[in-house]
């Protein structure tokens, strides 16, 4: 079996964080938007290389995190993605004949790799279609080589840069608003790992006298491959090289008035090389300033 990773934790984060953030519309100035969460996936199962699902390790994987957009200026608005408590654990490797523990579980927590942004909107407040562009820095602040054995992640260890545009708009069917938000992005990454597009598409809708937002997301990676591909480790672990997927998801988030909520969602790939084939699932509480 080669080195098994999942995608980077980001794209995930997106699932908690866009329903009142995030997409085409930056935040007004002075105006904010903030949120702990917490992400996790437990999976006894990937997708290979060739986008088959093979059996692995059960691993799981947990993400506590603070999501922040403020609004330096009305088209300006600074991001920040910054899992604070990280842990990821592989079980036990038991003998089917004789039950004897072959190779013992293991777990590691830490601070996981963080995203600063800077989001420039190119429409003014209050277009009918939001345009925006985002820069992204990953920082490497997770540990990218702990266990015995070097194979339990908390990050990639690698800098990358990420550059995206999305475009949003709103309508009303009745009383009901709804949102549709379109995005695209290209990741460069370093030390040796392949360059990455991104896109994302979601569509949403206010319901029950706007105390709810439910929302239906498609997310998805595609890999230049034009990065190494040797993979030595034996195990699963995350944040792979090369790593492909396609996945739906969906959240929704109740208003308990105008400044704060909750929100729960999950999502899986549907398709997908070298990443984990079981879906993962989002609680956080949210606020608006």
């Amino acid at each position: 079996m080669t080195r098994l990773h999942i995608i980077t934790i980001f794209l995930f984060s997106l699932l908690s964080s866009s329903i009142i953030a995030g997409g085409g519309w930056p935040q007004p100035k002075g105006k904010g938007y903030f949120k702990l969460s917490e992400w996790w996936l437990i999976s006894d199962q990937h997708y290979t290389d060739s986008g088959l699902i093979d059996p692995n390790i059960t691993t799981g994987i947990f993400n506590t995190s603070i999501y922040a957009e403020y609004g330096f200026s009305d088209r300006l608005t600074g991001v920040l993605y910054f899992p604070f408590l990280s842990r990821t654990y592989n079980n036990n490797i038991v003998s089917g004949t004789t039950g004897e523990v072959l190779t013992p579980g293991e777990a590691i927590n830490g601070l996981g790799d963080t995203d600063i942004s800077l989001k420039y909107g190119l429409t003014g407040q209050g277009a009918k279609v939001a345009i925006a562009t985002t820069l992204t820095l990953g920082l490497p602040l997770g540990n990218d080589s702990g266990g015995s054995q070097g194979n339990l992640q908390l990050g990639d260890g690698e800098f990358n840069q990420m550059i995206a545009i999305d475009a949003g708009t709103g309508w009303s069917l009745g009383n009901t608003p709804f949102f549709a938000n379109a995005g695209l992005g290209f990741n460069n990454r370093t030390k040796d790992f392949s360059d990455e597009i991104r896109y994302s598409f979601e569509l949403g809708a206010n319901l029950f006298n706007k105390k709810v937002w439910a929302i239906g997301r498609l997310t998805g990676t595609e890999s230049l491959k034009n990065g190494a591909t040797a993979e030595t480790a034996n195990s699963t672990s995350i944040f792979a090289n090369n790593s492909e997927f396609l996945s739906i998801g969906g959240e929704i988030a109740y208003n308990f008035n105008e400044k704060w909520g909750v929100s729960i969602g999950a999502a899986s790939a549907i398709r997908g090389e070298i990443i984990f084939a079981s879906p993962s699932y989002t609680f956080g509480v949210f606020t608006r300033i």
